[in-house]
């Protein structure tokens, strides 16, 4: 009996340093994707991939919904990469999202560049940010057939993902001012890499949600702070300014929001890839800081 004893007073603080924790660790297998249809636009579906935990018992769970980067013109939800991330996300206990949208800029003359007029720009965000909004919407109104929680949703993009994600959640009263539809979606966080918006002063205490934004100094294509996209030259058809993730930053903070701001310095575009190597931080943040309310402003270089 007494070595029973000193067995179990052995065994309580080794379970206790490797009890797994949801929403932190990968506690579930994975279901085969399920495909829905959001919405049909210029006479194309666009599609909705939902990943889900297998044998879990939660009746509610929380969604991530992400939105493939790609210059407007090439990307998928099923990329390799957003595969695996979804994968990750659903294997924690999240409903994972991954969306298709509207390329504007597929199998155009003209990309997404310095060639390309401003106001062109500004109506390819406009799309690309109702899109979103529309599979928000979507997963929200079907939200029981998938046990997801509405009062806890994720959203997040990479690259032209990013930025139309961004502009939808804090920008929407300047992209879409007169579509009243999307006003309660109630979006709780967000996830951008190397992303932007089109103007940082729409950030206002009331839509200054959490975010997790990565971004390289360098980013030749989308800028770090505030800077014209592309870096255009002003006699160029396609200068605009964005606001990018530092920007951001500092507009979160000044109200008080939680936010992570991972810096890569001297890095360009590429830190709009999934950051595989960073997920523990990331997810970290959205356990504390999304979905129980912790504040927390975190700035990380490297």
């Amino acid at each position: 009996m007494k070595s029973l004893l000193l067995l179990a007073t052995f065994l309580v603080p080794v379970l206790s340093l490797t009890a797994q924790e949801r929403y932190i660790d990968s506690l579930f297998p994975v279901k085969e994707v399920v495909t829905e249809t959001y919405a049909t636009k210029d006479g194309k579906d666009l599609i909705a991939d939902i990943y889900l935990p297998e044998k879990d018992t939660a009746s509610l769970r929380p969604m991530i919904l992400f939105m493939h980067g790609g210059g407007f013109a090439g990307g998928s939800p099923k990329n390799e990469a957003e595969v695996k991330f979804a994968k990750i996300a659903a294997s924690k206990g999240y409903v994972a999202v991954q969306i298709s949208y509207r390329l504007e800029r597929k199998d155009k003359k003209t990309a997404f560049g310095c060639e390309f007029p401003a106001e062109g720009k500004i109506e390819t965000f406009r799309k690309a940010a109702e899109d979103f909004l529309d599979a928000v919407k979507y997963m929200k109104r079907i939200s029981d057939k998938y046990n997801i929680d509405p009062t806890q949703i994720i959203v997040g993009g990479s690259s032209a993902g990013a930025e139309a994600v961004l502009d939808a959640v804090y920008n929407r009263q300047l992209l879409l001012p007169e579509n009243n539809q999307y006003e309660d979606l109630g979006i709780d966080g967000v996830f951008s890499l190397a992303g932007a918006i089109v103007d940082a002063r729409y950030i206002i205490k009331e839509n200054a949600i959490p975010a997790v934004l990565f971004h390289g100094t360098d980013d030749n294509l989308v800028p770090y702070a505030t800077a014209p996209h592309h870096y255009c030259d002003p006699s160029e058809p396609g200068f605009i300014i964005l606001d990018g993730s530092k920007t951001i930053a500092d507009k979160l903070e000044e109200f008080n929001s939680s936010y992570m701001l991972y810096t890569f310095e001297g890095a360009r575009h590429e830190i709009s890839g999934i950051p595989f190597h960073h997920l523990p931080e990331v997810f970290s943040f959205f356990k504390k800081a999304i979905l129980q309310k912790n504040h927390l402003q975190i700035n990380i270089s490297q």
